[in-house]
């Protein structure tokens, strides 16, 4: 099951530097995860201040 980044990003970027895969990337208004790639592993949802990584 793959995460997904909730509307409640603010777009600063710390979850793209911890992902493993390299799974995210800058959308147009908030950064975006390649279910695809992801992992699961959560590394991302660990470093968010907000909470916007979220499991699918």
């Amino acid at each position: 099951m793959a995460y997904k980044i909730s509307d409640e990003c603010i777009s600063c970027g710390a979850c793209a530097g911890e992902c493993p895969v390299e799974a995210i990337s800058e959308g147009d208004s908030k950064y975006e995860i390649n279910a695809d790639a992801c992992l699961d592993c959560g590394s991302c949802a660990e470093v968010c201040p907000v909470g916007a990584p979220v499991a699918e």
